[in-house]
C-alpha cells in the first residue's frame, strides 16, 4: 500500500551558495553527521552534488510524508545513508518519524524507497512510503 510519494529537483548551484556563504552553520542546521562525513570524502563539485541530492532526498521525504517541514519535522531529522554496497536509504529521526508513525496502519510496517541523481547543475531526488504486512519485520524497523 503507498502511504506517500514525493519528488524534488535542486539546483546544485544554490547548495554551492548557501555552502559559500554560511559554511558549517548552514552545513549543521541541514545535514546529519553521517550526510557531512559522506559529502566531505569527497571533493569539488562531486562534493556539492553529494549535499545537493541529500537536499533533495530531504525535501522529497517531507512531501511523501506530507508534512513538509512543518509540524516538528526539521530537516536533520531526515538523513541520507548508504547500505554497504552504496545504495541509498532514508533514516528518519524525531519529528520525521512520528509523522512517519502517523501514516502507517495498525499491523504494517514501513519501507521507505530513496533514488537520487545528479546532472551538473541539478540535483534530483524521488521517495516513496509504503505499507508492508509487519509479520516477519522486527517492529519499529524503518527499512530504506
Amino acid at each position: 500500500m503507498i502511504l506517500g510519494m514525493g519528488s524534488d529537483l535542486c539546483d546544485i548551484r544554490r547548495i554551492e551558495r548557501s555552502i559559500a556563504r554560511f559554511g558549517d552553520r548552514f552545513l549543521e542546521r541541514a545535514f546529519t553527521p553521517v550526510e557531512r562525513a559522506y559529502a566531505d570524502r569527497r571533493s569539488g563539485m562531486a562534493r556539492i552534488g553529494t549535499y545537493a541530492k541529500r537536499w533533495a532526498a530531504k525535501e522529497a521525504c517531507a512531501k511523501a510524508l506530507g508534512t513538509g517541514f512543518n509540524n516538528g519535522v526539521f530537516l536533520r531529522d531526515i538523513g541520507v545513508r548508504n547500505r554497504p554496497g552504496g545504495a541509498p536509504m532514508l533514516e528518519l529521526t524525531n519529528g520525521a518519524r512520528a509523522a512517519l508513525g502517523r501514516l502507517v496502519p495498525a499491523r504494517m510496517q514501513a519501507s521507505i524507497v530513496l533514488t537520487m541523481t545528479d546532472e551538473v547543475p541539478y540535483a534530483m531526488a524521488q521517495v516513496l512510503i509504503q505499507a508492508l504486512p509487519a509479520e516477519g519485520i522486527a517492529t519499529g524497523t524503518v527499512m530504506g
